[in-house]
Parts: C-alpha cells; structure tokens; sequence
C-alpha cells in the first residue's frame, strides 16, 4: 500500500463540542436569521436535507465560535434510537449564503493540518456507517463505545479513537473528487425529483384542492391553461363551494383501503428466501422520493398466504398509520405491508396520483382525527368514510396525463440513485482499504456519472 498509513482519527483531527442553544430561543419563522443544524436536519445516510425539514432560526445572543464555515463537517453525536443507526453521521454546511449554527448533539471535525488531511476524504471516513472496512466500521464503533440505553451518546474522545487508513494527500484528494462525482449525480437527481414532486403538487392544489381556474372564471380572470385545459373546468361554484357537477365521495368508496400484519417471526418458513417487498414505515422514513422500489425485508409465498391484504399490485398508495401517521409512498413492486399502514389500491374512479397528492393535501386532517393513547393511529374505519371531491373524469385524466411524465422521471431517476448508491457503496471500502486503485475504476464511474 505504499505510503499508506493506519492512524487514529485524534492524530490529524479534533471534533469539538456544540453549544447549548436554548429551544425557547428557537424560531420557526423563516427570517433569514442564523439557523440551529441539528439531528432531524440529516439525511441518514449521510449530509443535510434542510429544504425537506424543520429549521429553527436562534433570536438569542450566542458565541461567535459557533458560527459555522460552508464546508464545514458536522458529525451526529446524540441518538434517539437504541440501535445507534445515526452516531456519526456526517453532513458538510451548504454554501447558500446562510448561517448555520453549530449545537450540543453534534461534533465539528477541525482540521490539523490541512496538508495532510483532504476534508473531503474524511468525510467519506464517516459517511459510510453500515460498509465493512478496516477495523471497525465508523457507526459501529461508535455505538460499541456510546453510553446511554434508550439514547446513545459518544463523545470527541470515542471519535477520536477510531482507526482508518490515510493515503498521500494526493490520493486522498483523488479519491474524494471521485466520490464526490457519484454523490454529486444522486444529490442532482434529488433535487430535480424534488422541482418535479413540487411542481407536480402545485398543479394538484390549484386544480383540486383550491379549485383556481373555477374561482378564476367566476371572477372573470383570463385563461392561464391551455384552452383544452380550461374548458374542462365548471364556470361556477355550487352551494358547497366545489365546482358545479363535481361529487363528495367517500375515499373508501373510491379506493380499496387495506391493512397488512406481520407473521410470525419465528416461522422461518415465512421469512427464510423470501423475495417479496415486505414495507414496514420505516421503510418509507428512508425515501428520499415518494418512490418505493424495494424494502429492508423480504417475505416468502407462505408469509403472504398470512397476511389478508396479500400481495398489493404496483401502483398501490401507502401511508402509514400510525407510528407515525404521515409517511406517503407509491410501490413500484409488488409488496405486502404491515399494520402500521392503509394501502390504497386505485383501481376505481381516482388514479393513484391523484389520491397520493390527495392524501398529502390532507395529512394535517387525516392526523387530527386518529386516536390512540400510547401513539396516534389511524383506522381504515376512520379513514374510509373521510370525505373526498371527485371532480370530472375528464379532469382526473388530464391530471393524469400531465403529471405522469414527472412521476415516471421521478422512478427513473430513483432507480438510478439506487444503482449510483450501489455503485459508490462498492467502491468505498475498497478505495479507502488501498484494496483497488483509483487507475482501476475511474472508468466505472465514467460510465455511470
């Protein structure tokens, strides 16, 4: 390996501690003042998702060390799970002209020497908690190490204890670079899922939920669709301000609503080969796009014959209810589901992008009237009869026809993160083990970049 060497993480950096800014201090307004990074701000696998996440301005006076540089690594130091899943994730603070503050739970990489180590590179030493590499794996070594049972905490002395392999400087930078190509084509790909699911969202509300080229008409305002579009829509509001001849339904009536279970467990003939998607909410925690491919388990032709949805066909809308109520995804498989959901087949008068972005326009309603004490819950009982506007046939279809391009741009571009993430798992441990070479895969990542 050359000029490889094993080091511990304390010998080229430091991670220094947060600090305690007050939650009463806290803003959810959005003002441009500086904003308090913190653990629900991070993708679990690895970097920020502040578009997709509470942000909470600090009003308060505060040390001006906190004070993050875009670049900078933030490293998970506190989590809320008994598995640990989360200690030590990293994300880098964006370069959006924001300030971003640096709090308690989470650990600030700090450079020594930055001649000998490429922030890029131990980024990637963190970013990759569940990849088998060189002594421990990052997160697992961290959650050996943690105190805490219901929470774990580490600490900038368990993280300084970590071992790695640390390259030249050169191909520390190299490898990098070329890591940093393939997650820069996945974040691409997320956001231009994000333009598409918003815009997508936007045309659902206007049409469906506020009803704006109807209440344009009654006020006399000019076409702002195509003509085709806009003489599909009713002149006038009737009595219970919907459009005229558009109906009030029942969703249970207009879609089939479904629940699932789990088998047992401990039958290893339900589970042991299984090759059908088995979603459990957590399953959808993990999306990053309201697409579901493929889940963490799978369950066997005899396990389906135990759950009395069975296997729910592609296309079918899942929400979880309960644990919590809110997760949305569309199966682009077959997939059976637990009980922590109402699936959806639409194979009735709505399509099944209409009654996703219906179910997302209604998640504030759809929470207020679950029960439960322990945790909300959702029942299909209380869900079905949960009114819905059905407008035209002709409109669901031009709905239909419009978003579905973007949806299916949505799936492609899904699946091809799936491959780019498969891609950059791969390649990970062994570029960062001196097991292959950069010379050895630049064309790789050629090819699919």
């Amino acid at each position: 390996m050359g000029d490889w060497r094993l080091v511990r993480f304390g010998e080229v950096a430091s991670i220094k501690h947060g600090w305690p800014f007050k939650s009463k201090l806290c803003s959810l307004e959005q003002t441009g003042r500086p904003i308090v990074v913190n653990t629900g701000n991070y993708r679990y696998d690895g970097g920020f998702r502040f578009d997709e996440t509470v942000t909470r301005e600090y009003i308060g006076e505060f040390p001006s060390e906190y004070i993050t540089e875009p670049g900078d690594i933030l490293l998970i130091m506190t989590c809320q799970t008994p598995g640990g899943e989360i200690l030590g994730v990293p994300g880098r603070i964006p370069n959006d002209g924001r300030i971003y503050l640096h709090n308690q739970r989470l650990g600030k990489v700090v450079i020594k020497s930055k001649k000998e180590l490429d922030s890029g590179y131990i980024y990637w030493v963190c970013f990759f908690s569940k990849t088998e590499f060189i002594y421990y794996v990052f997160n697992q070594h961290l959650v050996a190490t943690a105190t805490g049972t219901k929470i774990l905490h580490t600490a900038p002395s368990r993280i300084e204890g970590f071992r790695f392999w640390l390259p030249s400087f050169f191909e520390q930078r190299a490898i990098a670079q070329l890591l940093n190509a393939l997650q820069g084509k996945i974040e691409l790909n997320r956001q231009t899922n994000e333009t598409l699911e918003a815009l997508a969202r936007a045309i659902f509300k206007d049409w469906f939920v506020d009803f704006g080229p109807t209440r344009a008409k009654v006020e006399g305002q000019e076409s702002y669709l195509a003509t085709e579009l806009w003489e599909l829509f009713p002149d006038a509001l009737d009595d219970e301000d919907k459009p005229v001849g558009w109906e009030i339904s029942e969703i249970g009536k207009e879609v089939k609503a479904l629940g699932g279970g789990t088998p047992s467990t401990k039958q290893p003939t339900f589970w042991d080969a299984g090759e059908h998607n088995w979603a459990t909410p957590k399953d959808l925690s993990k999306l990053s796009s309201p697409v579901l491919l493929r889940t963490d388990r799978q369950i066997s032709d005899a396990g389906i014959e135990n759950i009395s949805s069975g296997l729910l066909p592609v296309g079918t809308v899942l929400l979880s209810s309960r644990a919590p109520i809110g997760y949305l995804a569309i199966a682009e498989a077959p997939t059976a589901v637990n009980q922590g959901f109402i699936a959806m087949v639409c194979d009735k008068r709505l399509t099944n992008l209409f009654v996703f972005f219906w179910c997302e326009q209604h998640l504030d309603y759809i929470k207020g009237i679950a029960g439960g004490t322990t945790f909300a819950e959702i029942s299909k009982k209380v869900f079905r009869p949960i009114p819905v506007v059905v407008p035209s046939s002709k409109s669901i279809q031009a709905f239909d026809e419009i978003v579905r391009p973007l949806y299916n741009k949505i799936v492609s571009n899904t699946k091809e993160n799936e491959m780019l993430a498969q891609t950059r798992d791969l390649l990970l441990p062994k570029l960062m083990s001196g097991e292959i070479r950069l010379k050895d895969v630049e064309h790789i990542v050629g090819e699919v970049v």
